[in-house]
């Protein structure tokens, strides 16, 4: 404003002042919307950095109990994609910012991890355009490569199998000669085993309903109807039933096992409506030798007889919470023998901390760790190690926690929260600590949980199950897949392997099929014996 008045001190005629006076006025009145601009940019920038901040923060200060394991996953993906997108527009932001204003930090990133050596490469090889240098035309050595790796994928491809079987006749005898077409888990069926391992393997493990089944071959032109998914589901889930009955029986062949259940929505015909089902999981003991197995079985309730008529004649240590239906299980002299999870009885003072921040939480959370900390320098000992050091310092540490929970009951009022949360372990308290008086039984329920929660966060895609039936086909497929996961195994190839092994195997060999090593299991311990 001060230069436009300053015009007038100048000798200048008026046509030339008054277009000075004009691009003054131009500029001045671009150097204010810059300033506008840049002020809203540095706002914007100021809020992205404030809520990157914020995600940082709860991306990383989550408490290890406020989600389960897979939930953490689920939320972590989001904050991180979110964090990316947030990280982009403030580059993208400051990448416009005049340079003497802003100052672009460095972007902390982790080191890129190699890729899967197993993999299949394909070369591209990118040569100069001319062998000869570009400023002086003598010829180019070769003095060295730069090489860069992409991780790429083809989607789903579907392709077809043509069996032609030549007729050769005998002129002389008058017959025909022809090779049989290999057998199949569905004679006469169009599916070959790759599709079918596809489809149980989508939807039974990455938890994709039939119809997005139907909606992905129909992108590459291939129709595949929901009632014929439907039918090959049935049909492989009825083949592969011998080796989960056969995987029941070497699951209770071991004197200990974790038992824990999850609720299903189950379709209830006429109703329009849902009722609730049950998917229970019995899991194999770790610190037991042996292949590690779970076990799904789907049941129309949560009454203990479920679990009575699965373990049947069943009698050893099980590992459960505190539902009062597998009470029953443990009376009587022929009963089985009952380990209580110290996971459960330790998340009723965490929840208590978490409330109030309550100081008697927080000993006996301290007192907790230290018993699992244990644990985590036994873990990788033999039985009779870990025995040993259990009684060494897992046996007194108990004695100690159980004497200050006694003394910590009385100073607390009755019916409190702190008082309920004494109680409940107290009340356990034998179950609690019978897994320190041997090297072989577990110290909690995690294992079986840990089974069961890729399901229970898969349901949400399904929402409900159609049939008793088709609950207890899902169970029996969670269980072969479930196993083989856990067994390190490529769940995949192992269940195209078994089908395509399976129409012609015979059943006094099933044990060689299940997912996991057993014939070099059994060879080992034949050495060792």
């Amino acid at each position: 404003m001060k230069s436009l008045e300053e015009l007038d001190h100048l000798n200048l005629d008026p046509a030339a002042k008054k277009q000075v006076a004009a691009i003054l006025q131009a500029l001045l009145d671009q150097a204010q919307r810059d300033a506008i601009l840049l002020q809203a940019k540095d706002f914007k920038i100021e809020a992205l950095t404030h809520e990157i901040a914020y995600y940082r923060r709860i991306r990383y200060g989550v408490k290890s109990e406020a989600f389960s394991a897979v939930q953490r996953d689920v939320f972590e993906e989001t904050w991180n994609t979110d964090m990316s997108a947030i990280e982009a527009e403030l580059e993208l932001l400051k990448d416009d910012a005049p340079c003497a204003t802003i100052a672009k930090p460095k972007r902390p990133r982790a080191g890129r991890q190699p890729l899967p050596a197993h993999l299949p490469r394909i070369e591209h090889r990118h040569e100069p355009e001319s062998c000869t240098c570009g400023q002086c035309g003598q010829d180019l050595v070769k003095i060295g490569e730069d090489i860069t790796e992409q991780l790429d994928v083809e989607p789903a491809k579907f392709f077809v199998h043509r069996h032609i079987r030549p007729q050769y006749a005998c002129r002389a005898c008058e017959t025909v000669t022809a090779e049989p077409i290999p057998p199949a888990i569905i004679d006469g069926g169009m599916a070959a085993v790759g599709l079918l391992t596809w489809v149980m393997i989508s939807k039974f493990q990455d938890h994709l309903p039939l119809y997005r089944l139907e909606q992905i071959a129909a992108r590459d032109q291939v129709t595949l109807s929901r009632s014929t998914l439907a039918d090959w589901v049935g049909r492989v889930g009825s083949a592969l039933q011998p080796l989960v009955d056969r995987l029941t029986w070497h699951l209770l062949q071991g004197n200990s096992v974790h038992a824990d259940e999850t609720p299903v929505p189950q379709l209830d015909p006429g109703k329009g409506k849902t009722r609730k089902a049950y998917l229970w999981a019995y899991r194999s003991n770790d610190l037991q030798p042996g292949p590690r197995i779970v076990v799904f079985d789907y049941q129309p309730g949560r009454s203990g007889e479920c679990a009575r008529q699965f373990l049947g004649d069943w009698r050893g240590h099980l590992m459960v919470d505190d539902y009062a239906g597998y009470k029953a299980l443990f009376t009587g002299e022929a009963g089985c023998i009952e380990l209580a999870c110290l996971a459960h009885a330790r998340r009723k003072f965490f929840d208590l901390h978490q409330a109030n921040k309550s100081t008697l939480a927080s000993e006996a959370l301290q007192r907790i760790a230290f018993l699992y900390a244990i644990e985590a320098e036994v873990k990788d000992m033999g039985i009779e190690d870990r025995k040993r050091l259990r009684q060494e310092k897992s046996q007194p540490a108990l004695a100690s926690l159980y004497d200050w929970l006694i003394q910590a009951r009385i100073k607390s009022p009755q019916g409190g929260a702190a008082a309920k949360a004494i109680g409940y372990t107290l009340k356990r308290w034998p179950a609690l600590i019978r897994y320190a008086e041997t090297g072989h039984l577990p110290i909690d329920n995690n294992p079986v949980e840990n089974c069961i929660r890729p399901i229970a966060i898969g349901k949400k895609n399904w929402m409900f199950v159609g049939s008793e039936r088709a609950g207890k086909r899902a169970a029996a497929i969670q269980t072969l897949l479930g196993t083989a996961k856990l067994n390190g195994l490529n769940s995949s190839e192992w269940l195209k392997d078994t089908l395509e092994k399976l129409p012609t195997w015979p059943n006094s060999r099933i044990d060689e099929l299940l997912p996991f090593a057993i014939a070099s299991i059994d060879a080992k311990s034949q050495n060792e014996n």
